[in-house]
């Protein structure tokens, strides 16, 4: 299994992630009102991402959380152009958050390397810290 990496980029927080998510598909009314995201290119490893993969969403410099990939059409964009949308199911995931170096497009994460749900820990309890706190927490090691 493999998963994907991305930049919510202009998104603050989990709870805007998902309510952008619900406007674009409502909106849109595409891929039978599910969230997903449109990429220029399609992932070589499509195969292993489609095998209980998931896209990792980087929010202000941060991983928060996780959606599964249900699956991967062929889309036009707007403009007409092709593309590939990458369909999401469920609700935005929250995961130990952990710092991540700005990139372009979305990248490959090995199963190896991502990180537990939150809810996952035995220790997680209550409600998810505010971004920039978790961002200064990440930096100091203690998430």
């Amino acid at each position: 299994m493999l998963h994907l990496i991305k930049l919510a980029v202009g998104v603050a927080d989990i709870e805007t992630l998902a309510r952008r998510q619900a406007d674009r598909a409502r909106d849109t009314g595409a891929h039978g009102g599910q969230p997903f995201l449109r990429t220029r290119n399609n992932p070589r490893r499509a195969a292993e991402i489609l095998d209980g993969g998931s896209l990792y969403w980087v929010m202000s410099g941060v991983l928060l959380c996780r959606q599964l990939v249900a699956g991967m059409v062929p889309d036009r964009r707007d403009d007409g152009s092709a593309c590939i949308a990458i369909i999401l199911a469920g609700p935005p995931v929250p995961v130990l958050p952990r710092l991540v170096r700005a990139f372009q497009g979305w990248r490959y994460l090995a199963s190896d390397d991502a990180p537990a749900d939150l809810g996952a820990r035995p220790d997680a309890k209550g409600d998810v810290l505010p971004v920039a706190l978790q961002r200064e927490l990440a930096a100091l090691c203690l998430l």
